[in-house]
């Protein structure tokens, strides 16, 4: 399965921020880290402003900050800031009147809604301090704070 870009998007970006807590860093440093248009990452971090997850700041040395530190943050709540759900949806039915088809949608809602709900919990019990040391355990010359 593919990964939400997005949520991706947000993630290296929270990550990136916590490696320079006191510093802010612009849509156009984060573009040139991550890989992507300034305007999408200003789109897909605008709901961790909202949900208070991250600020932003205007004028010279301006840019995004953290606004909580990453232990208080799991990979839930950043996928629902950001709106960007993991796993899919379930299905538009495309023929309602179809019993076949109404039979297979509601085993299948029922089996995604299950699996949604187990990822869920999985998501809230990872929080980004643990991926952030993570990366510092990988590559010894980066220093995360706590």
């Amino acid at each position: 399965m593919k990964r939400n870009e997005r949520l991706s998007i947000a993630l290296h970006a929270l990550l990136h921020l916590a490696l320079k807590p006191e510093a802010s860093m612009t849509s156009a440093e984060m573009s040139a880290c991550i890989g992507s248009d300034p305007a999408v990452i200003r789109r897909t971090l605008a709901g961790l402003r909202e949900a208070g997850i991250l600020q932003t700041r205007k004028g010279h040395g301006g840019g995004w900050q953290l606004a909580r530190p990453l232990a208080d943050l799991n990979l839930k709540q950043v996928q629902d800031a950001i709106g960007a759900r993991i796993f899919p949806a379930p299905t538009r039915t495309e023929s309602p009147g179809c019993l076949v088809e109404q039979a297979v949608e509601a085993a299948l809602d029922g089996a995604l809604a299950q699996a949604a709900a187990f990822l869920d919990a999985r998501l809230e019990g990872i929080d980004l301090q643990t991926i952030a040391a993570d990366v510092a355990r990988k590559h010894a010359h980066i220093k995360v704070p706590s």
